[in-house]
């Protein structure tokens, strides 16, 4: 089993997710592919970083080339280093954040539970069914032990499982995963 393959059958159930409130809210959502409003310069666990890195390797080497000096001046306050001309250069391999941003998402803070999502959706929506809305932290404790698991199948205790890599970082691992 590759060791990416748990991170990459969370991202597939993210994407049935995704196209499933799609399918349902389509004319309310208008972040898609092409919209970069949002699109920073993120940090990723380390599952993501190296399931990124594969992706990029699959490119050709001069378009890897290009979006690696992209990522080497890249500082954290930029745009996504992936941004070219207003288009993810790795939209089918982005993070799980990029493919739920936007969306309808639970978020239980201190003030208790609240539903987020972009401003620019659901104009006009006073609320949203159950079924529309990600719950932020079952979603990121899904992905927290999938990276614990990739850590510990692929790299020991090389990498805090706590750690987070920017997207730039990612870029510049090779196609293991590793710097």
């Amino acid at each position: 089993m590759s060791p990416l393959a748990n991170y990459q059958a969370l991202v597939a159930r993210v994407d049935a997710l995704c196209r499933q409130i799609g399918a349902e809210w389509g004319e309310q959502i208008v972040c898609r592919q092409g919209c970069d409003s949002c699109c920073r310069h993120l940090t990723l666990f380390p599952v993501e970083a190296a399931a990124l890195a594969a992706a990029l390797h699959q490119l050709p080497e001069a378009t890897v080339a290009a979006l690696q000096q992209r990522a080497r001046s890249a500082t954290i306050d930029d745009p996504c280093p992936l941004l070219v001309a207003g288009s993810c250069q790795l939209y089918a391999a982005r993070p799980l954040i990029c493919r739920t941003h936007g969306l309808p998402l639970l978020i239980k803070g201190t003030d208790g539970p609240r539903v987020d999502y972009c401003a620019q959706n659901f104009a006009g929506v006073a609320s949203l069914p159950a079924a529309a809305v990600i719950d932020l932290e079952r979603l990121n404790s899904a992905l927290v032990a999938i990276n614990q698991l990739y850590l510990r199948d692929s790299q020991g205790d090389a990498m805090p499982a706590s750690e987070r890599i920017a997207i730039a970082a990612a870029l510049l691992l090779r196609e293991s995963g590793e710097k």
